[in-house]
């Protein structure tokens, strides 16, 4: 059976934690060929059809196809989805739009799950600064890991990046989860908060990471598909997500080609 602390949260061996570093890779280079895919003139089914085929073809299994009901390989949200968005053939992407692509897989019974928003081409410069601001506080997030810290302490940063970079949204009822044996697992996590509370982090602990940044308001409603969440402004959202593990020298990212080596290092935070 698998190791669970007091509050329930699963705690992986190492042995585990690499098998989960073999899921988050499968997800980690199927987002990278998806980035290097998007273009003007493309549809989000036809990036579907390439994230099947690339996890497929790594032995692994695409883990939200079929999901509660969800028809596609990626949720693929464009401009003002937030999340959940599922990709058809219905429309074509263009000069100038953002999609959210979010992918997760499973191998060998582990999962892993990551998510980015891409520039279709040349794009407004505040959706540039979206997107920044929205994977930076990502990586602030992460940075919180660190055996001793609390599980707030990730939503704080979050919060408190993208508060200094002025005013934005982060929908309230969306945030991160624990993740291992199945794609959602305790705890969830928020994306705004206090420090310091909840439970503390602790090694083998493997939580995604997942902030949602709208240019305008928080507020959001799901479309009569009982999935895609819009802003109910119409202004366009980011979402970056990474899963990570909490180990003696802090965070691993599993689902970057690099363990997050690079981005961490910048921080020094």
């Amino acid at each position: 059976m698998f190791k669970r602390n007091r509050h329930g949260i699963q705690i992986k061996s190492p042995e585990q934690l690499e098998k989960m570093r073999a899921a988050g890779l499968v997800v980690g280079r199927t987002l990278e060929l998806l980035r290097r895919s998007v273009e003007p003139g493309m549809t989000p089914l036809d990036l579907d059809v390439i994230a099947e085929k690339a996890i497929r073809d790594e032995g692994a299994i695409p883990s939200f196809k079929g999901y509660q009901g969800f028809p596609a390989t990626i949720c693929a949200s464009v401009n003002d989805e937030v999340v959940h968005g599922i990709p058809t053939a219905v429309r074509k992407l263009r000069e100038g739009d953002i999609i959210s692509i979010d992918c997760g897989a499973i191998l060998e019974g582990w999962h892993g799950d990551s998510a980015v928003t891409v520039p279709v081409g040349e794009v407004d410069p505040k959706l540039t600064e979206l997107m920044r601001i929205t994977e930076e506080a990502m990586w602030r997030g992460i940075a919180a890991l660190k055996p001793g810290r609390h599980l707030s302490d990730i939503g704080y940063e979050i919060e408190r990046y993208v508060k200094s970079q002025g005013r934005f949204g982060i929908p309230p009822e969306y945030g991160g989860h624990g993740i291992g044996t199945e794609m959602h697992m305790d705890p969830w996590i928020a994306n705004h908060g206090k420090p310091g509370r909840g439970p503390a982090l602790e090694e083998g602990m493997c939580l995604a990471i997942e902030p949602m940044v709208n240019l305008g308001t928080e507020r959001t409603r799901v479309l009569a598909d009982d999935w895609t969440v819009v802003t109910v402004d119409g202004k366009s959202s980011a979402h970056f997500e990474h899963s990570v593990a909490v180990t003696h020298n802090g965070p691993w990212v599993l689902t970057a080609l690099d363990g997050g080596e690079e981005r961490l290092a910048q921080l020094q935070i």
